[in-house]
C-alpha cells in the first residue's frame, strides 16, 4: 500500500465517548495518549499509574501504528479476534483494521478503539504440495456454536467485559440455562472429533485455551453471536 491509498482510509480513534479523526499527518504530528494533561487525549490527570504519555498512533512508511511511549508500562492490545498482545516500552503494533488498545491505571483501565486502514489483499503463491487438511468435515452443531459462545464469550466482548481467558464449565452453564455435564460433553466431544480431524493441541491442560483460538481465529464464532448467550442485548 503506497502513502496515496493509505490515505484513502484516514485512522478513527474513539475513547471516552469522542471520536478523533486522524487523516494522513505532516512528518512529525501526533496523536498522544496519557496522565499529562498536554496529550492529545488525557485519560486521567490524577492517576499516577498511568505513565506521563502513554502511546501515541503514528503515520510511519505507508503505515498506521500503536507506539507504546512509556519507559516502563506495556500497552496492551485486542486484536479483531479478540486476542490480547502486549507491546513492551518503545515498541509498537501496526494497525490494520480495527483494534482496541487498553491501558491500565491504578484507578482502573482505559480503552481506545482504533479502527485503520483493511489489511492489503494478500498475494497468494501456489506452493506445491498436498491442500493443509485440519479440521475439514467436523460438522459444528447450533448447540456446539452454543457451547463455544458461553465459553469463550470473554474474548469477543469490549470493554471492561472483556476477558480473553475461558470460563468453566459451570459458568458457561449457568448463562445457556443447561446441565453443566451436557456443556462438558459437547465441548469434550468437539474436541475429541477436531483433534481427529488434524488440529493440534486439543488435549492437555491447555486445551480450552487452544479450542479458544481455534474458532477465533478461523470465524467459527464471531461478535455477532453473543446473542446466543444474550439475547436481549
Amino acid at each position: 500500500m503506497d502513502d496515496n491509498a493509505a490515505g484513502l482510509f484516514p485512522t478513527t480513534v474513539r475513547v471516552g465517548g469522542a471520536v478523533h479523526t486522524l487523516p494522513e499527518p505532516p512528518p512529525g504530528e501526533e496523536f498522544t495518549f496519557g496522565r499529562a494533561e498536554t496529550c492529545t487525549v488525557c485519560l486521567d490527570p490524577a492517576d499516577v499509574g498511568i505513565s506521563r504519555v502513554a502511546g501515541s498512533v503514528e503515520f510511519d512508511g505507508a503505515t498506521w501504528w500503536v507506539v507504546n511511549r512509556s519507559a516502563r508500562r506495556p500497552l496492551v492490545v485486542v486484536d479483531e479476534f479478540g486476542f490480547r498482545s502486549l507491546v513492551p516500552p518503545e515498541r509498537r503494533y501496526a494497525v490494520e483494521g480495527r483494534v482496541r488498545v487498553v491501558v491500565d491505571g491504578t484507578a482502573g483501565s482505559h480503552e481506545l478503539d482504533i479502527t485503520g486502514p483493511p489489511r492489503p489483499p494478500r498475494n497468494d503463491v501456489s506452493v506445491p504440495g498436498e491442500r493443509t487438511a485440519v479440521g475439514e468435515g467436523v460438522l459444528i452443531t447450533a448447540e456446539d456454536r452454543a457451547a463455544l459462545v458461553a465459553l469463550f464469550a470473554g474474548y469477543l466482548e469490549d470493554g471492561p467485559r472483556y476477558d480473553p481467558n475461558p470460563k468453566s464449565y459451570n459458568a458457561a452453564a449457568a448463562r445457556l440455562g443447561w446441565p453443566a455435564p451436557t456443556v462438558r460433553k459437547k465441548i469434550e466431544y468437539l474436541r475429541t472429533r477436531l483433534d481427529k480431524a488434524g488440529v493440534p493441541n486439543m488435549t492437555g491442560w491447555h486445551a480450552l485455551t487452544n479450542l479458544a483460538e481455534y474458532v477465533l481465529s478461523n470465524g467459527t464464532i464471531t461478535k455477532d453471536d453473543l446473542r446466543l448467550v444474550y439475547p436481549d442485548r
